[in-house]
This record gives structure tokens, sequence and C-alpha cells, in this order.
């Protein structure tokens, strides 16, 4: 991943624009974060423990874009190759099946198995399982025994493994 997204301050600002605009634009992912009131940053806020971005946009189709152009510090043709590979074997995975997605979920490393990302995952869950909505994620190789404790299964096509990452699905009980 720091291949396709460089950790620049030009990169870290694309970031910060791309959630923008789709807190603003796109009321179909949400965005949800862990705190600890405990733990105070300069400007009085509780720091940020954890957060995820789900797409509850059940039809494919309708997300549009997942990102803006690629900034220039970025490889655009490898974030291109990259993301479409994702979508191609989601789509092949998934099919025509509604389902929610879990488009990003991170955790900083000193708050690491405390539970944060769990609560995150089990929002999405319980919001899939009241729709009634199988669920989806491309998963770090570090992040499938997580999703695996909410029913996630490992659906990678052996023959088109993307390095490092496992599709993983969850059906609707």
């Amino acid at each position: 991943m720091r291949h396709l997204f460089p950790d620049t301050s030009s990169v870290r600002q694309w970031w910060d624009d791309a959630n923008r605009h789709d807190l603003l634009h796109k009321p179909f992912q949400k965005y949800l974060k862990v705190v600890d009131p405990e733990l105070v940053e300069e400007d009085g806020r509780s720091k940020l423990v954890a957060y995820a971005k789900w797409d509850m946009a059940v039809d494919f189709q309708q997300r549009g874009s997942r990102f803006p152009l690629w900034h220039a510090d970025m490889p655009g043709q490898d974030c291109d190759a990259f993301f479409a590979r994702l979508d191609s074997e989601r789509l092949k995975i998934m099919g025509d099946k509604s389902h929610i997605y879990l488009d990003m979920l991170a955790t900083h490393p000193d708050h690491r198995r405390r539970g944060a990302a769990s609560l995150l995952v089990s929002w999405g869950c319980k919001i899939a399982d009241e729709g009634g909505l199988d669920a989806y994620v491309d998963a770090s190789k570090d992040g499938a025994p997580l999703y695996e404790k909410f029913g996630f299964v490992d659906r990678s096509d052996p023959t088109a493994t993307i390095e490092g990452v496992s599709q993983m699905a969850r059906s609707w009980k």
C-alpha cells in the first residue's frame, strides 16, 4: 500500500480531500470512529484510535468512482490496475447480490488488539443483518482473522490471487 499511497504531505492532503468529498457528497458512505476520551490531543479532542468507512450502496455500480484522480506522487497506472483487480474479484464473488462493503478500516498501532476494530466491524455486520444483506471486505492477510470472527469467509480465487489481500464475504444469516 505504501507503493500506491506514499507517505507524503501531498498524499495525506489528497486523502483528506477525498474523504471530505465523500462525507459531503456520498450519503451512502458511513464513516465511524473510535476515540479514547482519556487521551487528549493538543487541540483538546479525544485521540482517534480507529476508524472505518462502510459503503452502504447495496448496488455496486451506485457508488460511482471510489477515488478522485490520483495525485502526482502516486503511481496512477499501478493504482488503476490494483483497484480494478479488486473490483473485478468482488464482482466475481458477489455478482449482483445486494451487499455492503467495508471500504476502509484502520487502527492506530498503539491501540491494536483492544477491541476498537471489532466495534467497527460489528457495527457494519449488525446493519447488514438488520437489512438482510451480505457484507464484503478486501482484507489484508493480517486483518483476515478479525473478519473471520464475524463470519467472513475468504473467497479469494487461488488462480487470481492479489498479493497481500483476502477477498472476504459474509452471508446474511
